[in-house]
Formats: C-alpha cells, sequence, structure tokens
C-alpha cells in the first residue's frame, strides 16, 4: 500500500497554528523552499531537512517576483498532485502551497529585500530584478514558517549566497544548510527546467557539466585561473545548440570574480541557454 501523501495547507495562519503547537510541544522545525515540479534534487533537500529537524515542511510556491516579464512564469510547471505523491513516505510533516492571492493579498507589493550589488552580476545581470524577488518571498517564508534550518541546494550557489547573506545580515534565527546538487546519470544538474529540452538539448546541455569538469581537470593540474576558464570555454565553443550566457569563477567568500592570480577553493558558475531554456551549473575549483 502506498503511503500517504502529507498534508497541505494553504494559508499562513494555519500554517503557523500547526508549527507554533508543534513548537510549544520542543519540536524543530525545517523549512525546504520549492517552486514544485520537484525531482530528486528537490528530494535530497527533503531527506537532508528530515534528517536535521523534527518536523519538515515543504513549501510549493511559483514566485512570480523572481520572473521577469519574458520569462517562464506561466509555462513553469505546475502539478501539486504530482508532487504529494513525491513527496509521500519522506518524512515530511506539512506542505505549504499557497495561492498568489495569499501570499500578495494586496497585490504587487512595494517592500522587497535588495540583493544589492551581488544580486546585479553573473544570473542577476541577465535576470534582472530575479534576486531581491527571490530574497523576498524566502524571507517571507522564513518569517511565515520560522524554521530552524533552512535547505537549499548548490546548484543555485548565487541564491544560496545571497540568502545567507540576508540571514546575517537581518539577524533572521535560522541557520541555512546547503545539499550538494544531485545530477542525472550523464552528469547534467537536476533541474525543473530540464524538462524543456529535447533529446537533441539535453544531450547539447552535457556541455555545461563538462565545461565544469574541463575547468576542475586544469585546475587539479596545476592551471591557473585563467587556463582553467580557457579549458570551460573550450568545451563550450564546441558545443552545438548551446547559446553561453557566461562562465565565471569567484571568489566563495565574496561572490565577487575572483582575480587572474587566486589561489586557494573558487567556485566556478556556467550559465547558457539551450533553445528557449535557460541553464545554470557550478562546481568548486581548487586553484594554486
Amino acid at each position: 500500500m502506498s503511503p500517504a501523501p502529507p498534508p497541505v495547507e494553504s494559508t499562513i495562519d494555519g500554517l503557523r497554528a500547526r508549527l507554533d503547537a508543534e513548537r510549544a510541544a520542543g519540536r524543530t522545525v525545517a523549512l525546504v523552499p520549492t517552486m514544485g515540479s520537484l525531482h530528486e534534487g528537490h528530494l535530497a533537500l527533503v531527506d537532508r531537512a528530515a534528517a536535521l529537524a523534527d518536523l519538515v515542511v515543504v513549501s510549493i510556491f511559483v514566485n512570480p517576483l523572481q520572473f521577469g516579464p519574458a520569462e517562464d512564469y506561466d509555462r513553469y510547471p505546475r502539478d501539486l498532485t504530482a508532487d504529494l505523491a513525491a513527496l509521500s513516505g519522506r518524512g515530511v510533516s506539512v506542505v505549504f502551497a499557497p495561492t498568489l492571492a495569499e501570499m500578495y493579498p494586496r497585490g504587487p507589493i512595494n517592500t522587497r529585500v535588495s540583493a544589492g550589488a551581488v544580486g546585479e552580476i553573473l544570473d542577476g545581470a541577465s535576470r534582472p530584478g530575479h534576486f531581491d524577488g527571490m530574497l523576498t518571498v524566502v524571507a517571507k517564508l522564513l518569517l511565515i514558517a520560522g524554521p530552524d534550518v533552512a535547505v537549499f541546494g548548490e546548484k543555485d550557489a548565487q541564491q544560496v549566497f545571497l540568502v545567507n547573506r540576508m540571514v546575517a545580515d537581518l539577524d533572521v534565527p535560522t541557520r541555512i544548510d546547503v545539499v550538494s546538487t544531485v545530477r542525472a546519470s550523464d552528469g547534467l544538474a537536476l533541474s525543473s527546467r530540464n524538462a524543456y529540452l529535447s533529446t537533441e538539448q539535453r544531450a547539447a546541455a552535457l556541455a555545461l557539466p563538462g565545461a565544469l569538469a574541463a575547468a576542475r581537470a586544469a585546475a587539479e593540474a596545476g592551471a591557473a585561473l585563467p587556463a582553467a576558464l580557457e579549458a570551460a570555454l573550450a568545451v563550450l565553443d564546441a558545443a552545438p545548440l548551446l547559446e553561453l550566457d557566461y562562465v565565471a569563477v569567484v571568489d566563495p567568500a565574496t561572490f565577487r570574480p575572483a582575480e587572474p592570480d587566486f589561489t586557494g577553493v573558487a567556485r566556478a558558475l556556467v550559465a547558457a541557454r539551450i533553445g528557449a531554456t535557460r541553464l545554470i551549473d557550478t562546481q568548486l575549483l581548487h586553484l594554486g
């Protein structure tokens, strides 16, 4: 017999009442914020959350604030029934699945969290306003659920950096935990947007992890940062169907582009468009 799906709360008051009662009994809470269309990468976050706290809350909300006018908000995959089935038997205490009106009852909001200068580079340069919208909804979710810990995926490295900084800057009493990127057997980082790819496009998308692997191999062979970047670019330049957005190496402490003579642990990032689908990937490099 299949396990029952977790219960769903669709209102802020309902979720708060449920969690307040659990916290009064001494239980801890972990939050996994998602936009639904759940895959094994999301489920790895859920499993991690279950190991960190007594209760696991999974939020499912496609947040319009983090989509630009020409992006895929309207076509972003939504299937709550399938998501609940995927979460069955994973130790999820409750799914928070609010409507747009529940999250933004007064319509477009005027108060937003600013991602600052780091929110305007890399993914922020390609998606203006995206990180402000992301931080705003994450701040709302942290205030609504009041979790002891929130779990995010490494693939969204710029998002993770900005969430960590927001939590530190605003003294939010939530610890941020990060789970390593989950990949398909062919090496492609799992993403809800992978569903958009044709067979030919998916093959082309393998250039993203391939480029990161080339950069890492170059670094492990003793190459400096510029040569590691060149190794990544060689893979990306040879890929059909791929329109490169950026490939970069940043200092994880600042998320600013690392200097050519940087030594130590750095983070390589790549973003590209394949047809109408934009994908990102990341990996750590050890330079010097």
